[in-house]
């Protein structure tokens, strides 16, 4: 199934074409941009980044379900060889892809991939505003702060307020039953959480180090979910380590 014509896809050609391919996928209320710094680290390797649908500059692509998400992510790496890095539901986009399609999937980095689904974690303490926009916008609040909130350009505020359909429709997406089983993934996983996060990032990130048969743990100091931004050396060595980690033939 091929991705959206007007998915935003980055793409950059690679000074050496025998270089290894990495796709990384973003997480909720996020964009391609946002892991600049860590694709500028990687520039020996081919990086590919993109801006799932309904957010940044794919906006105008309705938003999708989990499967659709897969379906843009196997149409980008075209047949390819690849690492995925997945951030956050981003990280779970690229867990499925894995076990649908290891052939092509051959190892994953998952940071903070959320386990909604389990018995555990924490659920929502009031139910969301009936507007998309005002729960896009209390998301941005809660992760950024009002302050910096506040301080954002109103342009810059409207267009994430524009994403609160692509944020619900994610939500939505990891309710229910797993939508993968760890322990039937056949590549390797590399379950990365930051020191300073939630409680329960750091258990779902545990566990699934744990359930994975070729799973392994990594914490990075002193970062919390937005690894990305704060750490974006940290996060380009998770890249690295997870592409050293492919079998060889």
């Amino acid at each position: 199934m091929p991705a959206p014509p007007d998915l935003h896809v980055v793409e950059p050609t690679p000074s050496d074409p025998s270089a290894p391919l990495v796709v990384i996928v973003h997480g909720a209320m996020d964009r391609s941009s946002s892991f600049g710094r860590v694709a500028r680290q990687l520039g020996d390797l081919h990086v590919v980044r993109y801006d799932r649908r309904g957010y940044g500059r794919s906006v105008g692509c309705a938003p999708g379900t989990l499967d659709d998400h897969v379906a843009d992510l196997l149409s980008i790496v075209d047949e390819r060889e690849v690492t995925v890095f997945g951030h956050s539901i981003g990280g779970v986009i690229a867990l499925i892809a894995a076990t649908r399609r290891p052939d092509l999937v051959r190892s994953v980095l998952a940071y903070e991939a959320p386990t909604p689904w389990t018995d555990w974690w924490p659920q929502p303490r009031s139910a969301p505003p009936e507007d998309p926009a005002e729960e896009a916008e209390a998301f941005m609040r809660r992760a950024i702060g009002d302050h910096f909130w506040n301080r954002l350009p109103a342009r810059t505020r409207a267009d994430r307020r524009a994403e609160g359909g692509a944020l619900r429709t994610d939500i939505a997406s990891l309710q229910g039953g797993a939508p993968f089983e760890a322990a039937e993934l056949s590549v390797p996983v590399l379950a990365a959480a930051g020191s300073d996060t939630t409680w329960w990032h750091q258990r779902a990130t545990r566990e699934l180090a744990e359930a994975a048969p070729m799973g392994e743990h990594a914490v990075v100091a002193g970062a919390e979910h937005g690894a990305h931004l704060t750490h974006p050396t940290a996060t380009a060595h998770l890249v690295r380590r997870a592409l050293e980690r492919v079998p060889t033939p």
